[in-house]
């Protein structure tokens, strides 16, 4: 090899070196987003969101691939894949929290807890819901913001108008002791089963009813193999969006700090978007004609908070007096007075 071809290829490989650190430099940071319901949802909506908003403050530094529908993980998998690493980012209802050994996550199931957003907000955008977060960090976890899905209704193939109508009814629920516990002072009987499989359970009859806002109803075609929808609001569905704490205390502070406002700017988002798509979801579950929509008056719902009054103190005990009474301090409710 002649000198000048020697040193040609020294120049090239020297090049070659220098350039492969910038073209590692410019791989995106790679957050996997996976969570169970349709994208036509609140939080479908507010993880889109976020996942756009992401890519623009980081200017491409991070890219979030978000998975829904259980397209990765179904409810019972999802969170141990994220301690495991095997995906970074979640959003959890706030029930999922209880089997990680995080019980009083179970207060955002207490029946009729939380008389509107208002409430609601003094809890997850406060010191209670800081404090709840933090519980998570042993876990090893790190929360980033609670999302609003919105409050429930219960649907069934008969007319649920008084809570006696709820009588030996096999209701879906999620994993939690107090969401067994409502049901069961109800005279239900509770089923636990995984989101993705609620509507082949209905379709079957392995379960005569469920619990949901109108938006988990109505995109998961639940409505279509419910014939009544009974508007309680007796209880809330909102998730913690969590993130593998390993992973994020390893990531680069600027970037820590992009997604950070990313995260504030998506629950905003999130929490406007929730009330306006469960309300819609109404209307098109109305307008499709298989199901009757009962919508309770105050003096109808009477009956049934005092019906899941008991529920509050039975159950005090598994999230811990400390917790419920802060929230009964931040919200002023009073359990007697339901």
């Amino acid at each position: 090899m002649t000198v000048d071809a020697t040193r040609r290829t020294a120049l090239a490989a020297t090049a070659l070196a220098l350039a492969a650190p910038r073209a590692f430099a410019q791989a995106p940071i790679v957050i996997k987003f996976s969570h169970v319901v349709a994208n036509d949802t609140p939080k479908g909506n507010g993880s889109d969101f976020f996942a756009k908003r992401a890519a623009e403050l980081t200017k491409g530094r991070v890219k979030v691939e978000v998975y829904p529908n259980s397209q990765l993980y179904k409810d019972k998998e999802e969170m141990e894949a994220l301690q495991l690493g095997s995906v970074q980012m979640l959003a959890p209802s706030l029930s999922k929290f209880a089997p990680l050994g995080v019980k009083e996550f179970e207060v955002f199931d207490f029946p009729y807890i939380f008389d509107g957003y208002g409430d609601l907000h003094k809890i997850t955008e406060g010191g209670v819901g800081k404090g709840l977060m933090a519980k998570l960090d042993a876990k090893g976890i790190t929360g980033l913001a609670f999302w609003d899905n919105g409050f429930k209704s219960f649907s069934a193939n008969r007319k649920l108008l008084v809570p006696e109508d709820m009588k030996g009814l096999k209701m879906r629920i999620q994993s939690s002791k107090v969401l067994e516990a409502q049901m069961r002072a109800l005279g239900a009987i509770p089923q636990v089963m995984a989101f993705s499989e609620v509507y082949q359970g209905l379709q079957t009859g392995v379960v005569d009813g469920t619990e949901n806002p109108h938006s988990n109803l109505y995109s998961q075609k639940m409505n279509e193999v419910q014939k009544n929808v009974t508007i309680t609001d007796h209880g809330y569905i909102g998730y913690a969006v969590v993130v593998n704490k390993k992973f994020w205390d390893g990531l680069p502070a600027d970037i820590r700090a992009q997604l950070g406002q990313a995260m504030d700017e998506a629950t905003r988002f999130t929490n406007e978007q929730a009330k306006k798509d469960n309300d819609e979801a109404l209307v098109k579950i109305k307008a499709t004609g298989k199901t009757e929509v009962l919508a309770l008056t105050k003096e109808q719902k009477a009956p049934w908070k005092r019906a899941l009054a008991k529920v509050h103190k039975e159950m005090e005990p598994r999230v811990g007096s400390e917790i419920l009474q802060a929230v009964y301090k931040e919200t002023g409710f009073d359990p007697a007075k339901l």
